[in-house]
């Protein structure tokens, strides 16, 4: 593979890694789970069909420019880079798409590809760019473009069946579900993007402008983590219930929260380590535990948990504590008559 395009700055790159490295343990312990269900992914594939992948890439074939050698160079090598570093077997195709929101995506089931929208392109400058195509590499290489592809599908799916009471509240549950998932692994996306631009501060530029809009020069990275430490404390009880209800619908957390989370990532060590080449390879996936994920992903939710100011947060901590007790007292009990 062609050496990194940018000569005058060494980026590591991590030969085998495993997403395991990178993912938010919520998100991690869902795709565990789903990659350990026989026949999971047949299945997937075989519904799949019946949406078409082809259709949807040769759509963009027709609608959108293709990176490559002779276009839109820079973001070509960009996706090269990021599949270099991240160790793909595959570099995804990059497909540019005219359109004034600023987006991008990865879409697809055999093949996914990426989709930048030229408005990504007017707002970001080149390091945040190569975080933005690192993090929907990432994507792929965790599969979530096959995941988040389907919620998108089953997500139109609801809409058409809305009319059906029963069947759309059960299409709903489902849904959710995968929303709260969806804004995980977005977390882990963007710990992925980081781990392939390997610029922590283009990479919270990025996430800011997303916010903010193209005024860097108006806008403060510490200031902005502020704000973010402000939104988790701000307010009462009924504030954060808003907050809650202000995420439903969504796929993407907002974006002080991303900031705030990729920060206390770096901040964390596990960045350093992994670029030190002390990660998970994947290799040893399947050797991944359902059990050990989902403990994973209850002591990351404490744990944000108990990070947490937002008075709506200690109200849902108290009564989830009491439950655990109760719980406890019960079983106890029940353990003290069986002996």
């Amino acid at each position: 593979m062609p050496s990194m395009t940018t000569p005058d700055r060494t980026r590591t790159p991590l030969p085998g890694i495993s997403s395991r490295a990178y993912e938010h343990p919520a998100d991690r312990s869902a795709l565990v789970a789903m990659r350990s269900l026989t026949g999971f992914d047949s299945v997937l594939k075989r519904t799949s069909g019946l949406f078409s992948e082809r259709r949807l890439r040769l759509m963009f074939l027709a609608s959108a420019v293709r990176t490559s050698e002779t276009q839109f160079r820079g973001l070509y090598d960009m996706g090269r880079d990021s599949a270099y570093i991240l160790d793909l077997a595959r570099i995804p195709e990059v497909y540019v798409q005219q359109d004034p929101k600023v987006y991008a995506m990865a879409i697809g089931f055999d093949e996914p590809f990426i989709v930048v929208s030229t408005g990504c392109l007017d707002l970001l400058d080149e390091e945040e760019l190569r975080f933005v195509v690192g993090h929907e590499t990432a994507h792929i290489l965790s599969g979530h473009a096959v995941y988040g592809t389907m919620l998108q599908i089953l997500t139109r799916l609801a809409t058409r069946v809305a009319w059906i009471p029963l069947g759309y509240i059960g299409l709903r549950v489902i849904v959710a579900a995968l929303e709260e998932w969806a804004r995980k692994a977005e977390m882990s996306a963007d710990r992925g993007g980081l781990l392939a631009g390997q610029d922590p501060e283009a990479a919270l530029r990025a996430l800011m402008k997303l916010a903010g809009g193209s005024r860097l020069h108006e806008m403060n990275i510490e200031a902005f983590l502020d704000q973010a430490r402000e939104y988790d404390t701000a307010g009462d009880v009924r504030d954060g219930l808003l907050k809650v209800l202000n995420l439903l619908g969504t796929t993407h957390p907002f974006a002080v929260t991303r900031v705030a989370e990729l920060d206390r990532w770096r901040r964390s060590g596990d960045y350093d380590r992994i670029l030190t080449g002390d990660y998970p390879r994947r290799t040893d996936d399947h050797t991944a535990k359902i059990s050990d994920e989902v403990k994973a992903a209850a002591a990351s939710y404490r744990e944000s948990w108990a990070q947490s100011q937002d008075p709506f947060i200690g109200v849902l901590r108290d009564v989830a504590e009491g439950a655990v007790n109760a719980g406890e007292r019960i079983f106890n009990r029940f353990s003290r008559r069986e002996n």
